[in-house]
Parts: C-alpha cells; structure tokens; sequence
C-alpha cells in the first residue's frame, strides 16, 4: 500500500471482527505497548496512516433488528446481532485507534426518507445518549493513559430541530476540547452545522456512487471521504479512466467520455496500451490491458489486485487535482468542465466479481 497508493487513511469496522457469542477477540490479545494500538498491529497498518474506528462497514447492510437505547444492531461474519454501546466504548479503549467515530442511530436506504418525527426524535435521543456514554469514558481514558484518540461526533440525516439537544451537547463538547471532528451520513446534515462547528473537520459516510457526486459533496463542505465506488469499480472489472481537472485537449464538442473501461471486454485481447495514459501506477507501468484482460478472463486473482491499485492510484491523482484547483480558485469552473466531459455513471463490468 506505502509503495503503490497514496491512502493516508484507513477506516475500520468493528462489526468485521466481531462474533456472535462473547469469545475473546483476537484483536484484544494482540502483544503492544500501553501507547500503542492492538488493532493498529493485528492489521499491520503503518504508524503514519490514519486510523479510524467506527461501529459499522461502509457500505452498511441493512438488519432486521432494531436499534435501543444501549444497543446497535449490526451484521457481524456469523450473523445478526445487537453490539451493546459499552462494548463498543471498550473495544475503543483497548483498540486506541486515531479516531473514534460516535455511534449513530440512522436509518440507510429508501427508508431513511419515510420516517416519521417519532422515529426522528429517537434518533436524537439514542445518539445524544450514545455521545454522552463514549466521551464520559473515553475522557477518563484519556486522562489516565495519556491516549491521544480523537472522538468525531455524527450529524444525523434529518431535521435540526429534531436533534437540538444533540447538536447542542457537541458545541458544549467542541468548546471543552472533546471533540475533534463531524461525521456526516447525508449533505443534507451540513445545514445542521453552526457556526461554533465550522472550523472541524467533516468525514463524509454519505457513500458516494462516483466522481461527479465527490465533487458536489467537497462542493459543500465534505472534507474526508469513504469510497465504496472504488473497490465496488474494482469487482465489476472496471479501469477508472477519469482525470481531474480535465485534460487541455478535451475539447467542448466531443461526446462525454466514460468514466472507465471494462476489462472483461475482448477489445482489449490484443491491447498493449496501459489502463490509463500516463498513469504511473505499478499496473500501468509493469502491465497491459491485454494481460489485464487475461487475468479476468482466466479468473485469477491478480487482475482485480492490479486492478485495485491503479484504481487507488486513479483516485489519489483526482484528489490531487482537487486540492491544486482549490489552490488556484479553479475549483467551481473545473467542477463545470468535468460535468460536461464525462458522464454520471461508473460502466457496468460485463463479467463476474471475484
């Protein structure tokens, strides 16, 4: 990952490791100093990356339990069950990440848009209590281990009014030095945001299904993302191909491009040319897409991973072309150009994931 990625960042969930009777957890057991942290080591991930723990994956799957005030239904490898909010708040106090992320009761999918204001109201409710839980204990942590997590708070998806009082208890938290950053499970969340919260920084769970959507959500103040697109581009077989800001020899009249390419596609049988033009990723520069193409079609295993590290690599150079146009105060016209370069949706691949 240091040698082929640019990902400063890593986002853990703690339903990956969970199972559904209390057995000692191998994460718990992993050998490490009071300073260091367990599932930093079990994970093998480099000191200087970002660690962040949250309860659920992204892309979250939906369960037919329900949430309470002391529990959170998730889906662990062997099956649903409800993880209580005081072992979450232990498994970050022995996990150490860089950052903790609050539990948050939300609603995913088409649901989230029929709720009515009783279930928005304990929404509120069960979060504010979770919050009040995780930063009563982890403060207490902090202050006898000297332990340097950072605790984000969650923005519901819904309306201000329905989570003053949680939305409150963060300012409160923020003035004390609580609380180091806003997590965010819809855009719409950011009109919550006061002005006393402005300054923090904001992780987008909003699951963004590709390019142009990334570029609307930074548009509106995301600051950090979890892109499930990519690795979702990655199964289907697709080669991300777009590049930001667009090229200089794209020209206004030319019909908008794709956004990838399918490897499972025989027009790259006999195709020496890397996945992208330029791209100096280990894939494009050890590889063709005819190998590429090969490796799907014979179903091996290495063409998704070189797949996924020129997608990575793909991403890390749109996110360095977003922050160069931030600089240069391009950003609002480049965003424009984009749009009419190429288009909304990711191909479909044609083949099977792996």
């Amino acid at each position: 990952m240091r040698e082929n990625t640019a990902i400063k960042g890593i986002y853990v969930a703690l339903e990956d490791y969970l199972e559904r009777l209390p057995l000692p957890l191998p994460i718990y057991s992993m050998p490490c100093s009071s300073y260091d942290s367990p599932l930093r080591r079990f994970i093998a991930l480099q000191k200087d990356a970002l660690l962040v723990l949250g309860p659920r994956r992204v892309t979250p799957i939906h369960t037919p339990g329900s949430n309470s005030y002391t529990s959170l239904s998730i889906l662990t490898s062997v099956g649903f069950r409800n993880l209580e909010i005081s072992d979450y708040i232990q498994a970050a106090r022995k996990l150490r990440p860089d950052v903790v992320i609050g539990c948050a009761d939300v609603v995913y999918g088409e649901a989230r848009m029929k709720l009515g204001n009783k279930r928005k109201e304990k929404m509120g409710e069960r979060t504010l209590a979770w919050m009040k839980a995780l930063l009563n204990e982890l403060q207490e942590e902090r202050e006898m281990r000297h332990t340097k997590t950072s605790i984000w708070a969650p923005i519901l998806p819904i309306e201000g009014e329905m989570q003053r009082e949680l939305l409150d208890y963060i300012e409160e938290a923020v003035v004390l030095n609580d609380v180091g950053g806003l997590v965010l499970y819809d855009t719409n969340g950011i009109d919550n945001i006061s002005a006393s919260l402005k300054p923090l920084p904001r992780l987008g769970l909003t699951e963004p299904q590709g390019p142009q959507k990334v570029l609307d959500e930074i548009a509106l103040g995301i600051d950090l993302f979890s892109l499930p697109f990519l690795t979702a581009a990655t199964d289907a077989g697709i080669a991300l191909t777009f590049r930001f800001p667009v090229p200089s020899y794209w020209k206004g009249e030319q019909a908008k491009a794709a956004l990838g390419l399918d490897m499972w596609s025989l027009e790259y049988v006999a195709d020496l040319s890397p996945l992208e033009a330029g791209c100096n990723c280990y894939a494009c520069t050890q590889h063709h897409c005819a190998f590429i193409q090969h490796l799907f079609s014979a179903k091996e295993m290495l063409g998704w991973v070189l797949l996924q590290i020129h997608n990575h690599a793909m991403a890390d150079a749109f996110f360095d072309g977003i922050r160069t146009s931030i600089a240069k105060g391009t950003f609002t016209d480049d965003c424009d150009i984009f749009e009419k370069a190429y288009e909304r949706e990711i191909p479909v691949g044609t083949g099977v994931g792996p």
